[in-house]
């Protein structure tokens, strides 16, 4: 895939890797555990067979899936999220919850699996240890944002 944004900002950099069509939809599929290609392309009607192969290698080159062969004649595989994958997880409960309070018609809500409640994102300061609303979004120094890949 091509990178389409030349940005200083996360969100273009993340755009790059998971913002073409159908991406995240396959992530979606693989974390609810259909994790064959087979299964992924029942899912996800109108997704052709050679756009899922093209996005199902990128996503392994990107380190978001795994593949693992589990039959060598002929040769099949199932997918796994890596951890950087598995780190989507978030962001996918955020489009839940922006969905339900925003969609017209809502397919889905995030609740708590012991009570059955709806639930809401909160954040966490690790240095205060405890829950926070005041959150900003700041820059980094050159050498804080530099991390290595998974």
């Amino acid at each position: 895939m091509k990178a389409r944004y030349d940005l200083p900002c996360n969100i273009a950099q993340s755009l790059n890797i998971i913002g073409d069509r159908w991406t995240l939809l396959i992530i979606h599929e693989v974390l609810v555990g259909r994790t064959t290609f087979n299964e992924i392309k029942k899912a996800l009607p109108g997704l052709s067979s050679k756009l899922l192969s093209e996005r199902l290698k990128y996503l392994e080159a990107q380190g978001l899936l795994a593949s693992v062969l589990y039959s060598e004649h002929p040769p099949r595989y199932h997918y796994q999220l890596t951890d950087s994958g598995r780190d989507l997880e978030d962001v996918f409960h955020a489009l839940v919850l922006w969905g339900r309070r925003n969609l017209q018609k809502c397919y889905k809500k995030l609740v708590h699996r012991s009570c059955g409640h709806e639930v809401t994102i909160a954040y966490h300061c690790e240095h205060c240890q405890r829950q926070v609303e005041d959150v900003a979004v700041t820059e980094l120094a050159p050498t804080d944002g530099q991390t290595s890949p998974r």
